[in-house]
């Protein structure tokens, strides 16, 4: 299934997108697309209904005016994955990981695919990274195997994991200052659900800076698998229902360019990922 959330941020709506095109309000089946969803088998009310035939149609004309909010209505905790491809890593001139490097992002940082990003004050090094994002649909702790792992995925969707690499790598021995500004993680359009996506190792994801590809990747090239890294998490920390997991980004940063072309007031940043929909963000001052 694809699942989005259309309308004004802190009054979105879920919504099913169809086959076909055709938007379906879920507001009568599940409350939002959040740790419930997933606690309260959300998933199978849907399709349960969407069989049915019972979910009302919004008309095209009003989606068409509609916000698309965050995938996920405020996850409890994002977790991110960094230099999980191997030619970031290089571009960055970090060595390869024995292990995935685990850092956390406020989950506030969520917003929607389409929503203005906010260039902190005093900012000079605001950089972008396409990345695969898992929403975990089920509690994880002590997995004991890969297998285990891909039994707690929900969903998938694309995610933005900006940075400001001034506050990330030169103010502080954490990231965490360089990963949490607000707006710093568009998320979305869609909730894409593990039974639709298909092979995730092998998913193309792009970006563009104001029409210039800057990013061109493929999941296949992680160098720590989606179950490796949610196997490796649950061994340190309680992945809970509405999780966000943010995988890693290929190579193509500003900060990994000769000329370092940060991001500015009035650029426009695009991704998108094969079979997970696209983004378009405004980049404005904070």
């Amino acid at each position: 299934m694809r699942l989005l959330r259309l309308g004004e941020p802190g009054r979105e709506r879920p919504v099913l997108l169809a086959a076909d095109g055709r938007h379906f309000d879920l507001t009568g089946v599940i409350g939002d697309l959040d740790r419930a969803f997933w606690v309260d088998q959300g998933a199978d009310a849907v399709r349960a209904a969407a069989e049915a035939g019972t979910l009302p149609e919004i008309p095209a004309d009003e989606v068409a005016g509609l916000r698309v909010g965050a995938a996920v209505a405020r996850p409890g905790k994002v977790v991110c994955i960094g230099l999980n491809y191997r030619d970031h890593a290089e571009e960055t001139g970090a060595a390869i990981p024995p292990r995935p490097v685990v850092f956390m992002k406020d989950p506030y940082t969520v917003v929607g695919p389409n929503d203005d990003i906010l260039i902190p004050r005093g900012s000079v090094k605001t950089d972008w990274e396409v990345e695969l994002a898992v929403v975990i649909g089920a509690r994880a702790r002590y997995l004991e195997s890969h297998e285990d792992a891909l039994g707690v995925i929900g969903g998938f969707a694309v995610s933005n994991d900006v940075s400001e690499r001034e506050f990330q790598l030169e103010r502080s021995g954490q990231w965490d200052l360089g990963k949490s500004c607000e707006t710093f993680n568009p998320l979305g359009p869609h909730l894409v659900t593990a039974d639709e996506v298909g092979d995730f190792q092998k998913l193309g994801l792009r970006l563009t800076v104001n029409g210039e590809q800057r990013q061109d990747g493929n999941t296949e090239n992680m160098i720590f698998g989606v179950a490796e890294v949610i196997h490796y998490l649950s061994q340190h920390m309680v992945l809970e229902p509405g999780d966000v997991i943010n995988t890693g980004t290929p190579a193509g940063v500003a900060l990994g360019m000769a000329d370092h072309p940060y991001l500015r007031a009035g650029d426009v940043v695009e991704l998108e990922i094969d079979g997970l929909g696209s983004q378009r963000s405004n980049l404005v001052g904070a």
